[in-house]
């Protein structure tokens, strides 16, 4: 397989995290239990999930009141868009093994 397949896997996955997290702790709010950290969500957006989260977000009608949230999500998304174009028109050759 080539390298960009499993980039292409591995971001399908955590995005697919982001988003059944986004719901499930969204879940578990409307049954007030034990909760997902906010830290977790956020790392899971910074780990390459930034797309899944955001949907989650605005899917489930989850976090919406958190600026942080609201602002936060999505700048992840659009930080991970402009590095990846970044790479992709780079004048340097990147090489993978």
């Amino acid at each position: 397989m080539r390298v960009i397949t499993y980039i292409i896997l591995y971001l399908t996955a955590v995005n697919l995290t982001g988003l059944i997290v986004m719901g499930i702790d969204k879940m578990r709010a409307k049954k007030r239990v034990w909760r997902i950290p906010e830290s977790t969500l956020f790392v899971i957006a910074l780990i390459g999930g930034s797309l899944g989260t955001t949907i989650g977000m605005h899917l489930f009608h989850h976090k919406t009141r958190h600026w942080y949230f609201v602002f936060g999500m999505p700048a992840i998304l659009v930080i991970q868009i402009a590095i990846v174009l970044i790479l992709m028109y780079s004048p340097i050759e990147f090489a993978f093994l």
